[in-house]
């Protein structure tokens, strides 16, 4: 029983982490050359539709645990024309695209790196066993 809870609070949490990356990706592709821009809840939500479906306050969640991970700033308001957050992102989060790429590339040079090792490994004991037969 304890298991079965462990694993859903895991499953919760890797959820939660891709809505982080989804909401985080769609802030830096908005803040292309801006130190500060306004969004709104909505506007977010929309954008990651595709993926999945947020709540205004799944939204307010994300933002402030990006904040606390050093992603952004924000402030949220509300004014006549509706709720927004002004958002500016810090050094961590400009260069979150970027690092992400250089983990795909590192990840996939690992891979590649041991694929090339196994084959190298199997054809020397074929040559070796080839040898001492």
């Amino acid at each position: 029983e304890i298991a079965v809870k462990d694993f859903e609070n895991q499953g919760k949490l890797i959820e939660a982490e891709r809505k982080e990356k989804l909401v985080l990706l769609y802030l830096c592709s908005l803040a292309q050359g801006k130190k500060t821009f306004l969004v709104s809840p909505h506007e977010i939500a929309k954008a990651v539709s595709k993926k999945t479906v947020l709540s205004v306050s799944e939204i307010d969640e994300i933002m402030a645990s990006l904040s606390l991970q050093n992603y952004i700033e924000f402030v949220a308001s509300e004014s006549a024309s509706g709720y927004f957050y002004c958002v500016k992102l810090k050094n961590k989060g400009q260069t979150y695209v970027s690092d992400s790429r250089k983990q795909k590339k590192a990840l996939f040079m690992l891979v590649l790196r041991s694929m090339f090792l196994a084959t190298v490994s199997f054809v020397f004991g074929l040559i070796l066993k080839a040898i001492f037969k």
